[in-house]
């Protein structure tokens, strides 16, 4: 009888790890999933992004800046209207126009509430002080973060920017 309920012990005890480490491995891949679906989410969403906040043009700047502002949060939002408004002299002066176009981006690394991609961006740019077009070939780091709901109109915005 004493060695039945040591089997028995034993059993319940080997079953309970067994669905422990079950649940694990079913969570692990549940989440692997939700963070592969958020990198796809935010190439889509970055290449906009991207496109709006690295460009403008001087005939149309505030609104250009209007347009790109609900893509970015945080600290972030607050350096890009630093740097839009101190740019805007400059841009205004040499009737400068860039139009960045993305050409590629990578998903470095993906949670289910922040990725950050490695864009390709090439900016088309024309001004006073250059004769034609030149193009200039950018690696940019962007960081990017779920913001309120996504059935609400939110999304994933850019919270970190940084040139390579």
């Amino acid at each position: 009888m004493r060695s039945l309920r040591r089997t028995i012990l034993i059993l319940v005890a080997l079953t309970l790890i067994a669905l422990g480490v079950a649940g694990f491995a079913w969570q692990q891949r549940e989440s692997s999933v939700d963070s592969a679906a958020a990198g796809r989410a935010c190439v889509a969403a970055a290449t906009t992004a991207a496109q709006a906040i690295f460009s403008y043009d001087y005939r149309s700047f505030d609104s250009g800046v209007a347009a790109a502002k609900p893509w970015t949060t945080g600290e972030f939002a607050k350096e890009y209207e630093q740097t839009t408004a101190a740019l805007k002299p400059t841009a205004v002066r040499e009737q400068a126009v860039v139009q960045a176009q993305v050409s590629a981006i990578g998903v470095l690394q993906a949670s289910t509430d922040t990725v950050e991609l490695l864009v390709y961006l090439d900016q088309y740019r024309s001004n006073t002080n250059i004769s034609g077009e030149k193009v200039d070939q950018n690696r940019v780091l962007l960081t990017m973060v779920r913001v309120g709901d996504p059935g609400q109109g939110s999304g994933w915005k850019v919270s970190h920017a940084t040139a390579l």
